[in-house]
């Protein structure tokens, strides 16, 4: 399974999101020394995420952003070098 789809995967499970974008930026740091031997065959290392989700509500921001890593802890051990979380409440996006 690629390193998206199993981001979109546990996100989706996790908080149920009604709108969730994922970027893969992994070309654009492709030269980065860190990347090599971590990234694995896909390559697939940093990525940017916009989930919307009642999950969110009554958290803040920092609370968010460690529920995203939580769900995502596999991934940040291993080819994930890194990741831009933005995550909303729906209030938040209207």
């Amino acid at each position: 399974m690629s390193v998206e789809k199993s981001i979109r995967e546990k996100l989706e499970k996790a908080f149920l999101p009604t709108v969730l974008a994922i970027e893969n930026e992994s070309g654009k740091h492709a030269h980065h020394v860190e990347q090599q031997g971590r990234a694995g065959p896909s390559g697939d290392t940093h990525f940017r995420v916009r989930i919307v989700s009642s999950a969110f509500e009554g958290k803040s921001s920092l609370e968010r952003h460690r529920a995203v890593n939580a769900a995502l802890a596999e991934e940040l051990a291993g080819p994930v070098h890194a990741l831009a979380i933005k995550a909303l409440t729906p209030a938040e996006t209207a």
